[in-house]
C-alpha cells in the first residue's frame, strides 16, 4: 500500500522530480509528460463520472470507468518506474486490460446505429465530458508515442490508450442512445 505522509517535498522547485526508482529527471522529460498526461486523463474521466446518474446503464458505466481510473493509475506506475527498477508487484497494463476494453466497446456498440458522419462533441453535459476525456486520451497517447520514440516501453501502453480513446468515443454514443440525446453530426461547410 502506498503511504503519503507529506504532500510537498520542495524537490520540484528547481524543475526536477524523481522517478519511482529514485532517478532525478527534468519535469519536461518525455516520461514525466507521458504519465502526467495519463494523470490528467484520469481527472477528466472522474469529471465524466460525476455527470452520470443512477439509471442502470449509467451505474454500469460508473463501475467500468472507476475500474479504468484504477488502470490509469497502474499505467502511471508502470511509466514512473524504469523497467530495471520494477518489482514483481509493480502494476502494469497487459493485453488482458486491452481485451476487456475491446469487449466493452463491442457490447456498447451492439445497440448503436452505424455512423454516417463524424460526431461533434456535445449534445449534453455527459457527452461533452466523455468527448473531452477522449481528446485528452488521444493527447496522452501522443505523449506515449513520443516517449516510445526515445525509450523502449513494454508494448501495452500505447495500445491501451488507443483502445481507451475508442472506448470513450463509443461510451459517448452509448450514453446518447440510452439518454435519448440526438448526436450532433458534422456537416462540412463546403456542403452548405
Amino acid at each position: 500500500m502506498v503511504r503519503i505522509n507529506r504532500v510537498y517535498t520542495r524537490t520540484g522547485d528547481a524543475g526536477q522530480t524523481r522517478l519511482a526508482g529514485g532517478q532525478v529527471v527534468r519535469k519536461s522529460d518525455a516520461r514525466i509528460e507521458a504519465y502526467g498526461s495519463v494523470d490528467e486523463l484520469n481527472a477528466f474521466i472522474g469529471l465524466a463520472i460525476e455527470a452520470l446518474a443512477t439509471e442502470a446503464w449509467q451505474k454500469r458505466m460508473v463501475v467500468q470507468m472507476l475500474r479504468i481510473q484504477n488502470e490509469l493509475f497502474d499505467l502511471g506506475a508502470q511509466l514512473a518506474v524504469l523497467p530495471e527498477d520494477r518489482r514483481s508487484n509493480t502494476p502494469t497494463i497487459t493485453q488482458v486490460h486491452i481485451k476487456r476494453l475491446e469487449e466493452e466497446i463491442d457490447s456498447m456498440n451492439r445497440d448503436l446505429a452505424p455512423l454516417k458522419s463524424f460526431i461533434l462533441p456535445g449534445g449534453s453535459e455527459l457527452l461533452a465530458r466523455l468527448h473531452v476525456a477522449r481528446t485528452v486520451c488521444r493527447r496522452a497517447e501522443r505523449a506515449l508515442v513520443r516517449l516510445a520514440e526515445r525509450e523502449t516501453l513494454d508494448g501495452s501502453e500505447i495500445p491501451y490508450l488507443n483502445r481507451l480513446s475508442d472506448w470513450l468515443f463509443v461510451a459517448a454514443r452509448f450514453a446518447a442512445h440510452h439518454s435519448g440525446t440526438t448526436e450532433r453530426l458534422w456537416h462540412p461547410t463546403s456542403d452548405q
